[in-house]
């Protein structure tokens, strides 16, 4: 569909599939600067309605122009995701960005007790933010404070899952799907839920496949969008 410039000021919602390995801020960074080379304009709003970790991939809701202003309301909307736990190991990160800490034992782990445990994550539970998160304290990020060795004391907050599957075992790997709310961290589940195992657990992979009514399946890539812009695009 063509799009002109006045239609990405306006307001537009835009549904990228976040690759692998590039942050929620490179990919706003980079449709910035597309618009922007093929309209020949200075500047334009544009944001994304949700951080996704580097080691994620999924569904990224970019907004441009007047359409920023609503950036909360995709936010506050309910999340799914996809991925895999692996189980009897840690890492101070919770998932692959830094280096197995501790290993468990996983002998006495079943099929039955990996579903059974997923009924003590449903509904209102207090979770703790990793300590390698963006979230902030004493102005200060607490990844900032983890790279440096520091430690601190996170307050556990209440998120809400009202969905969580096991979808294939194969141990040590675990693939799951999870409906939740914001400001849930499918890391801290992963280790919330190896606790609860009685073993050790960390996230080895993480899609998110939706946001309120908006799915994955009707993004595009990044590579995509470009191509479009450069080939769809009409000036106003």
């Amino acid at each position: 569909m063509i799009k002109t410039v006045e239609e990405y000021k306006n307001g537009q919602v835009l549904l990228i599939d976040k690759p692998l390995n590039w942050t929620s801020f490179q990919v706003v960074n980079k449709l910035r600067w597309e618009i922007r080379q093929r309209f020949n304009i200075k500047k334009i709003k544009v944001g994304h309605a949700g951080t996704l970790d580097p080691l994620a991939t999924g569904l990224l809701i970019i907004c441009t122009g007047k359409q920023t202003k609503e950036i909360h309301v995709y936010q506050g909307q309910e999340k799914e995701y996809t991925g895999t736990f692996t189980i009897g190991a840690t890492t101070p990160s919770y998932d692959l960005e830094t280096e197995v800490d501790k290993t468990y034992p996983t002998d006495h782990i079943t099929e039955e007790l990996l579903y059974e445990t997923t009924k003590q994550f449903i509904g209102d539970i207090q979770q703790r933010p990793p300590i390698f998160s963006a979230i902030k304290k004493d102005g200060k990020r607490l990844y900032e404070l983890a790279r440096k060795g520091e430690t601190t004391e996170i307050n556990a907050r209440t998120v809400s899952i009202t969905e969580f599957e096991i979808t294939k075992i194969d141990l040590p790997e675990v693939e799951f799907r999870v409906v939740c709310s914001k400001g849930t961290y499918i890391r801290s589940l992963a280790y919330d839920f190896g606790l609860a195992l009685n073993s050790g657990a960390h996230l080895s992979a993480l899609r998110r496949t939706k946001i309120g009514d908006f799915s994955v399946e009707n993004g595009v890539s990044v590579e995509q969008f470009i191509q479009d812009i450069q080939d769809d695009t009409v000036e106003s």
